[in-house]
């Protein structure tokens, strides 16, 4: 192995937040900032928003009742025969 190619590894590297929070960990750079962390990602504060587009979740709704009916139908018609 080559040496004096790898970089050097800080044991304490802080980690900046654009909401303000601040956290130190190991890395190769000193100093990071990031967009999100886990005290203002909406998954992790619960405050994350499911959209439903275009009605896709009623579509879903709608083809599975279809399934359902079809299946129900199949098994009337198999018990009458």
């Amino acid at each position: 192995m080559k040496t004096a190619i790898h970089p050097t590894y800080q044991h304490d590297a802080k980690i900046v937040c654009a909401c303000g929070a601040t956290y130190t960990t190991g890395s190769t750079l000193a100093e990071m900032h990031v967009d999100t962390c886990s005290a203002c990602h909406p998954f992790y504060t619960g405050k994350q928003k499911f959209l439903d587009t275009a009605g896709k979740l009623d579509k879903f709704k709608k083809r599975a009742a279809k399934t359902t009916a079809i299946r129900a139908a199949r098994k009337t018609a198999k018990a009458k025969a």
